[in-house]
């Protein structure tokens, strides 16, 4: 009973939203006629925002009231206008000494040219009506046979209202999933805000790991330059004087050969260390799970490395968990005082996930640290997400995924039809045959030589008004069997590669 009462409230706290909707709707109209009738197109962003405001709630309540959640559908901003090399701003063909003109016109662009703008503007404008028409429509409807009975037989009144009530409990829970279902279906995102906000990230990303991998080739030259290429320089010159010292004084001259022994014992060991650091080799020998154990190993923390993979993932996403690890132990002994470490690397479905834990002080913060920045920057090339938890006093625990990290690749991996879909194209493939040959081409052709001779031609036996209309259907209907043979394991393998991109549902564009 507490469940029907529930719903009747939220279809009345609806209701009364709708009647807000009535004056949202008188102000939108001003606002368009304003911005398009009249000129006025500065009108246009506030009467926008002021529709987003009313269907940011409308999601929110769809997502806590109604148990539907619908997630945002708008294409991503406009990025912020950036100065050209003079220090002026250039918009189309103009060009301005301040972002703020720029901007206002790629925003008001921005919300102009985004469907679902438009789209939360038709909500708005059906909302009153839908809300009674699905979750006010019980209620409606008993307050109208209480009238009625009030109106005819005033005896019959305690009747008619035990019936209104029961009928209004029972429909309102059903009625207030439609409800959610419509909002849902008008205001969830299309494929095209999918792929546009998808794109911007990866373009994001690809930015971030340009300028990652600038940042590498710097160090190394910066390090080759004041390391070992260094120390080669110097071991050439005592080398050279080694040769002037040979036969003047050999005590001296070999001292300074077992100088340049140390030296290029230590050169090589830097060298290795550089290697070490663009690509270790135990990584593309023995895989991330040994090579975060030799890691745990060379750190001065007593690290625990639990590894369960059943496959192993790309070289370059191994490398970017790898560094990513590599990173987080460097920030706990040097940062967070730890002094144990614990290293979890799973899977999750065709996830990779790793947890990182230590009993270190705590308080780490990626909006304040530029490592736990640069792991986000190089995780976000494969779409990857770091979480870091770390209250003041500890512990810190660093959660990141790679999806798609561990998905199989090969030739078994092709998706099959459904059953459904694989029996139509058997269907197409096995008959299309017949009327496409012998009640269609064949048939043209005995009606063009107007034989006798029908056979079992079936057009041929129908008046000669019907008899060339039905030849030309047969003909069509082959063809559309084998081009239905033809398309729908086409676009089933189309659909299965957008899968992960696109909602399942598409219309209005989507």
């Amino acid at each position: 009973m507490r469940t029907y009462a529930v719903a009747v409230g939220k279809a009345l706290a609806l209701g009364a939203t709708a009647l807000v909707d009535v004056v949202l709707v008188a102000l939108t109209l001003v606002g368009v006629v304003l911005a398009f009738g009249l000129g006025m197109v500065f009108m246009f962003l506030p009467t926008a925002r002021l529709i987003r405001h009313r269907t940011a709630l409308a999601r929110r309540l769809n997502g806590t009231w109604l148990g539907t959640a619908v997630p945002v559908p708008y294409l991503p901003p406009p990025l912020p206008t950036r100065p050209q090399p003079d220090g002026w701003y250039r918009h189309e063909r103009q060009l301005y000494k301040t972002p703020k003109w720029p901007d206002w016109n790629n925003r008001w662009k921005w919300m102009v040219g985004d469907p679902a703008t438009w789209r939360d503007g038709l909500w708005l404008f059906l909302n009153p009506v839908v809300v009674c028409g699905l979750p006010l429509l019980s209620l409606t409807l008993a307050g109208c046979a209480v009238l009625t009975s009030l109106a005819a037989a005033p005896v019959a009144l305690p009747l008619a209202l035990g019936g209104a009530s029961a009928v209004a409990l029972a429909a309102t829970p059903r009625l207030l999933r439609a409800y959610a279902w419509w909002n849902h279906l008008l205001l969830s995102p299309t494929a095209r805000s999918v792929l546009a906000a998808r794109v911007q990230r990866l373009d994001q990303a690809r930015l971030a790991t340009v300028d990652s991998q600038a940042s590498e080739l710097r160090r190394i030259e910066r390090d080759l330059h004041d390391g070992a290429q260094a120390r080669l320089v110097a071991m050439g010159m005592t080398l050279g004087a080694v040769e002037e010292l040979m036969d003047k004084d050999p005590a001296a001259a070999k001292a300074l050969l077992g100088k340049v022994r140390e030296a290029s014992s230590t050169a090589l060991v830097e060298l290795r260390d550089l290697v070490k650091g663009i690509h270790p080799p135990v990584l593309a020998e023995r895989g991330l799970g040994d090579a975060v154990r030799a890691l745990a190993l060379d750190s001065p923390l007593k690290v625990t490395v639990t590894v369960d993979l059943n496959t192993r993932p790309d070289s370059p996403v191994e490398s970017a968990a790898y560094f990513s690890i590599s990173e987080l132990l460097a920030n706990a002994a040097r940062h967070g005082g730890a002094e144990r470490v614990w290293i979890d690397i799973s899977s999750n479905d065709h996830a990779l996930r790793v947890v990182v834990t230590d009993d270190g002080s705590g308080g780490a913060d990626p909006a304040l640290g530029s490592g736990l920045r640069g792991i986000e920057r190089r995780l976000a090339a494969f779409d990857g997400v770091l979480a870091v938890s770390s209250p003041r006093g500890g512990p810190t625990t660093a959660t990141f995924d790679l999806p798609n990290a561990l998905r199989e690749k090969g030739p078994d991996c092709k998706p099959n039809l459904p059953r459904g879909k694989a029996t139509i194209v058997g269907i197409c493939w096995g008959i299309g045959w017949l009327p496409l040959f012998p009640q269609g081409l064949v048939t043209m052709i005995m009606k063009i030589v107007d034989t006798d001779q029908r056979s079992w031609f079936l057009a041929l036996y129908l008046p000669e008004l019907l008899q060339w209309p039905l030849i030309v259907f047969n003909i069509l209907l082959g063809l559309s069997m084998y081009a239905a043979g033809m398309l729908i394991p086409v676009m089933h393998a189309r659909q299965q590669r957008l899968a992960g991109v696109l909602p399942t549902r598409l219309w209005l564009g989507r």
